[in-house]
């Protein structure tokens, strides 16, 4: 292990493996790693859920068709943000673009929209409804150099591999005037100290890397990028606490956690750390 990173939790896999795993810190970065951290080839196993949402179209419970409900809001809300940037073109990219459905309403929506997506089962899903509209990862080497005007990382940089090359691949297709449009579980926010271990936004070991404003800002200005602007996510306070409330008591405490998200968000008023953040970056001026 690196003499920089510190031990800073331990932590398991809720979801699918059971595995236990712990969180080390690195102070220049300000982020959490996950440790160990497993070989990309082993990392398709621990998607293998049906609890997975963003890879499945299913409506099982009540609380799953409350996240779809929640997830048609705050999908016009994305739609809404990217049209606050003016922009020589219209096209976009949402990298990690799983079933589809922020392409889809960014289409409706009169952008040229297409998505990356790993998961063959979310792509065959995602073209179903939309034919030609996400594709694998290899595709993206054929897109050329400064071609999108947006590109979108819907709680997704968490899950990356390999990181700087990752960034650097969308530095090169991102626009002069692009933006470059990140959210992220903020690892510093109130739900995640009051639920520790069993905050479920730790999602160990599909989120590699935990985030906190700073060290998304210190990453990206590695690359050349600036942070313009950052936006709270409010329902994730609540639907990320409802989970760690499963994690924790093995069922969803639902006045508890309605609690600890309204209370998360409200401190975050003062402290900027809300549960997830979504982050618009640029190009720096030279």
């Amino acid at each position: 292990m690196n003499e920089s990173n510190t031990f800073f939790l331990k932590t398991k896999d809720f979801s699918v493996s059971g595995e236990d795993f712990e969180l080390h810190y690195n102070k220049a970065k300000d982020m959490l790693l996950t440790t160990p951290s497993p070989a990309t080839k082993d990392l398709a196993a621990y998607y293998d859920s049906n609890q997975y949402d963003s890879h499945t179209t299913q409506k099982r419970t009540v609380f799953d068709w409350a996240y779809y409900i929640v997830r048609g809001h705050t999908l016009k809300r994305k739609v809404r943000l990217i049209f606050r940037f003016k922009t020589q073109k219209k096209t976009l990219l949402d990298y990690g673009a799983g079933v589809g459905s922020f392409v889809r309403v960014a289409r409706k929506s009169g952008w040229d929209s297409v998505g990356i997506e790993a998961s063959k089962q979310a792509r065959v899903a995602a073209n179903q409804s939309l034919p030609d509209s996400v594709f694998n990862t290899e595709w993206l080497k054929k897109l050329p150099c400064k071609s999108q005007s947006i590109i979108t990382l819907w709680h997704v940089l968490e899950h990356l591999p390999n990181l700087n090359l990752s960034i650097q691949e969308f530095k090169r297709l991102l626009a002069d005037d692009g933006r470059l449009i990140v959210a992220v579980p903020n690892y510093k926010s109130y739900d995640a100290k009051y639920y520790k271990e069993f905050w479920a936004a730790y999602d160990v070991p599909r989120h590699l890397w935990h985030f906190s404003p700073k060290s998304i800002a210190r990453l990206f200005s590695q690359f050349d990028f600036e942070l313009e602007s950052t936006h709270p996510m409010l329902f994730d306070a609540y639907y990320v606490s409802l989970l760690s409330s499963k994690n924790k008591y093995g069922r969803m405490k639902i006045i508890n956690s309605l609690w600890t998200g309204f209370k998360s968000n409200l401190l975050a008023k003062q402290s900027g750390d809300y549960s997830s953040l979504i982050y618009v970056l640029k190009r720096a001026e030279n």
